[in-house]
């Protein structure tokens, strides 16, 4: 069964992550989002995309139990969450992303390589990964928040909420939780309106004009996820998120 659910309606398209308890999910479940996504993108019926989820998130990331079971699963992981990414903002229509409760890791990629992004005032952003023996998603989050906001962010774990995102321009609108997604889908009923044609030509000119390639950075990062598996740290950090107690790191 899909963590996930698919509508299409007056030409938006609606994504729903469905995966209790956090919506974190595993190699497999990135790798089917990121190919219904690119499917979505390349139906014509399709004028924009929302992202959204329900339960007491948007997005956790990826499966810490999975990648503490098995080490080895880092490289499907990693390109399943580079094929969501790359589907998220390389896609052919406009896509939406609105968020509520935690948005980390994989769920801060989607945020990043989105068009536009509202959230409700319950959200909260972080990066964990360096806590879980991991790198990436700095290439997303620097595309969302100032340089050294990124740092302090990676660097620390801290999260930030939905009125400091707001402040930092990382978000389009703030909004309570029940008015997230009729606020998303009117956004998105707003550019299916108009010439399909045009806005694809739009988002292929805007992605285009961009500086430098986000997925070459993030490629990039990935590389240093690899390296980071290597280590004992990378799977002590696992095995005590999973057995929820103190990580012992020696370096």
């Amino acid at each position: 069964m899909q963590p996930f659910n698919v509508s299409i309606d007056n030409g938006v398209a609606e994504m729903v992550f469905n995966h209790p308890p956090v919506n974190a999910f595993n190699s497999q479940g990135w790798a089917d989002i990121a190919s219904t996504l690119q499917a979505l993108g390349e139906d014509a019926q399709v004028r924009a995309i929302v992202i959204r989820a329900e339960g007491r998130g948007f997005c956790a990331g990826v499966d810490i139990k999975e990648l503490a079971a098995d080490g080895n699963l880092i490289v499907a992981v990693n390109k399943g969450n580079y094929d969501t990414f790359k589907a998220v903002h390389r896609n052919k229509v406009p896509v939406i992303v609105a968020v509520h409760g935690f948005v980390l890791g994989g769920g801060i990629g989607i945020c990043g390589a989105a068009d536009i992004v509202v959230a409700s005032d319950c959200a909260r952003f972080g990066v964990p990964e360096v806590d879980r023996g991991a790198m990436g998603g700095g290439a997303h989050l620097q595309r969302l928040f100032p340089v050294q906001k990124v740092r302090h962010m990676y660097f620390t774990g801290e999260m930030i909420d939905a009125a400091e995102a707001y402040r930092l321009g990382a978000l389009e609108r703030v909004v309570p939780r029940e008015q997230l997604r009729e606020t998303a889908l009117g956004i998105a009923a707003s550019i299916a309106a108009k010439s399909p044609a045009m806005i694809r030509l739009a988002k292929e000119a805007l992605t285009g004009i961009e500086d430098g390639n986000l997925e070459d950075k993030y490629r990039w990062e990935q590389g240093f996820t690899l390296e980071a598996y290597r280590t004992q740290d990378s799977q002590e950090a696992r095995d005590s998120f999973v057995e929820k107690r103190h990580a012992n790191f020696n370096g």
